[in-house]
C-alpha cells in the first residue's frame, strides 16, 4: 500500500466512525447499559490486541459474556455458557462490534483489514507473513467475511482451539497477506458492502 493509499483509507476511517458514532451512538448506549446490568459488571469488553507493527492496543467491545469460575479460555463458540440472553443478540447482530467506531476514530484500528488478535498470534508472524500487521486491523475483510460463522464452525470440532489454529488461523493469514498485497481502496468499499449486505460481490 502506497502513501496515497494509505490516505484514502484514513480519511474514510476517519470520516466514516464520525457518521458512525452519530448514527448508531445511541444503540450503544443502550446496550452498554444491558450489558451491564446482565452481567452485573462494566458493561464494555475491553482486550489487548496486536494492532498495527504488532504493537498493543485496547479492542472495545460490548461485553457478552459473564465470567464463569474455570472458563477461561478465549476461543468462543455459539454454544459457550457464558454467553448471555442479550449477548447472543448483539453478537448474531453485530451491535457488540459497534464501539471499534471509536478504535478507528483515535487511529488503532481501520474499517477493514485483518481482524486483531490476542498476543500468540499476529505478533509471532514471520517472513513474508509480517505484511498482515504493517496495517490497522479491521472491523471487518476478507478473513472475516469468509469466517463469519466460525463460533458454529469451532462448536463442531472436539478440539476447537487446536483446529482454530491447525485450520483456520492458517487460512486467515493466507487470504489477509493476500488482502494486503493486492488492496485497493475500491476492494475495501466492497468489503464493507458485503459485510452490511451478506452479497458476495468479490468472490471472499
Amino acid at each position: 500500500m502506497n502513501t496515497w493509499g494509505r490516505v484514502q483509507k484514513r480519511t474514510f476511517d476517519i470520516l466514516f466512525a464520525l457518521l458512525g458514532l452519530f448514527l448508531t451512538g445511541w444503540i450503544i448506549l443502550i446496550a452498554f447499559v444491558i450489558a451491564s446490568i446482565e452481567t452485573k459488571s462494566f458493561g464494555l469488553f475491553i482486550q489487548n490486541r496486536v494492532g498495527r507493527d504488532g504493537k498493543l492496543f485496547n479492542v472495545l467491545k460490548i461485553k457478552t459474556m459473564r465470567e464463569i469460575e474455570g472458563i477461561e479460555h478465549t476461543h468462543t463458540s455459539s454454544g459457550d455458557p457464558r454467553i448471555t440472553k442479550s449477548g447472543k443478540f448483539f453478537r448474531d447482530s453485530k451491535i457488540d462490534e459497534l464501539p471499534q467506531f471509536f478504535n478507528v476514530l483515535f487511529g488503532s484500528m481501520s474499517f477493514v483489514g485483518p481482524r486483531p488478535d490476542v498476543e500468540g498470534y499476529a505478533d509471532r508472524l514471520e517472513g513474508e507473513d509480517k505484511i498482515i500487521v504493517s496495517i490497522r486491523p479491521g472491523i471487518t475483510g476478507p478473513a472475516s467475511i469468509k469466517y463469519k460463522n466460525e463460533e458454529q464452525i469451532l462448536e463442531k470440532q472436539s478440539n476447537p482451539k487446536e483446529y482454530n489454529d491447525r485450520v483456520i488461523w492458517r487460512d486467515k493469514v493466507y487470504i489477509n497477506k493476500e488482502y494486503v498485497k493486492s488492496w485497493t481502496f475500491q476492494k475495501d468499499i466492497l468489503y464493507i458492502i458485503q459485510t452490511v449486505t451478506g452479497k458476495n460481490l468479490i468472490g471472499a
